[in-house]
């Protein structure tokens, strides 16, 4: 074939392609404008990675705008979220926080940002729940009131395990100790992983982990679940009693995210937000990822979620000090 020719047949073949690419519904608008980032202060298949990923699609309809992920992890979510922070309020650049943000002011002694004055919170978008779970082969109580009373009965023989010290499950695991009033040594790995294969090892006695993440062991018999950590029943283990039924009526954590864009975002903005959220959340697409990762959708305005991180914040912030847990 001529060059003259090639280059004719290639002309002709942008030319087609363009055409179809104009009169693809929506496809010409998304190319053209402006994408909406969400930098996600953690790492690639995390929960909120996951969770962020899965609803991109729905997201990018409800906004008009392409969604595109930006993973930013880095000193437990501090490099991502201080992006966040430092970008325009002009709607374009949002993230998904977790627990995490709000632990922060309680184990660090110090953060290059405020961890409310220097965001906006839109929305509480929904909670990944976590339960307490046990080895079968160390622990033999059958429920927490058993828990409670092989610990009381024998204090600092036992142990908990958790994914480092602050993390959220660590949190977990040490407001069960204190409003048990019960004793128990801290174990700190570095990451779930760990935590959980010692804890089905048998190094490691109890703690408290994410459905997702230890469902098929529950299943199994390699753990043992002893109660729900939630508000709630859990619709996976629909037989498996919250802490709050079994005797502790103040206990309730579950690893939550939220939707936020950086300070002084326009109110017109945190509404357009809010509402694309609430259209993507509730597509039949979006339902059935949530379900299938085992998370709940709960959907919160934003007046209701600013202060539901100040209530969080003071929650952690007590827990903490209960633990004598020393600023890093």
């Amino acid at each position: 074939m001529s060059k003259q020719c090639a280059g004719w047949s290639r002309r002709r073949m942008l030319g087609a392609l363009g055409a179809a690419v104009l009169a693809a519904p929506g496809l010409s608008r998304a190319q053209g404008d402006r994408p909406v980032k969400f930098i996600l202060p953690v790492g690639v298949g995390s929960g909120v990675d996951t969770i962020t990923r899965a609803a991109g699609p729905a997201l990018s309809a409800a906004l008009g705008h392409t969604v595109v992920v930006e993973n930013q992890p880095g000193a437990g979510g501090i490099v991502g979220t201080s992006a966040l922070v430092r970008s325009a309020p002009d709607g374009y650049t949002l993230s998904v926080l977790s627990n995490n943000h709000v632990i922060f002011p309680s184990v660090y002694r110090s953060l290059p940002f405020d961890p409310l004055a220097d965001i906006t919170p839109i929305s509480m978008v929904g909670l990944t729940p976590f339960l307490l779970v046990a080895n079968p082969q160390k622990i033999a109580a059958q429920n927490i009131q058993e828990l409670g009373a092989l610990l009381k009965a024998q204090p600092g023989r036992y142990n908990y395990a958790s994914s480092g010290n602050g993390t959220i499950l660590h949190l977990a695991s040490e407001m069960y100790v204190q409003q048990a009033g019960v004793q128990a040594r801290h174990i700190p790995y570095k990451g779930v992983g760990p935590m959980m294969a010692d804890l089905i090892g048998g190094q490691v006695d109890f703690g408290v982990l994410s459905l997702p993440s230890v469902l098929p062991q529950v299943r199994s018999g390699a753990l043992k679940a002893l109660g729900a950590c939630g508000a709630e029943r859990m619709a996976a283990l629909p037989d498996l009693p919250t802490l709050r039924e079994q005797g502790l009526p103040d206990y309730e954590i579950g690893g939550w995210f939220a939707a936020a864009g950086p300070a002084r975002l326009p109110a017109a903005d945190v509404a357009r937000i809010y509402a694309a959220l609430g259209r993507a959340f509730d597509s039949p697409e979006v339902k059935q990822a949530m379900a299938a990762q085992n998370n709940r959708i709960v959907l919160m305005p934003p007046e209701q979620t600013v202060a539901y991180f100040r209530t969080e914040m003071a929650k952690y912030a007590a827990v903490v000090k209960g633990a004598g847990l020393e600023p890093m």
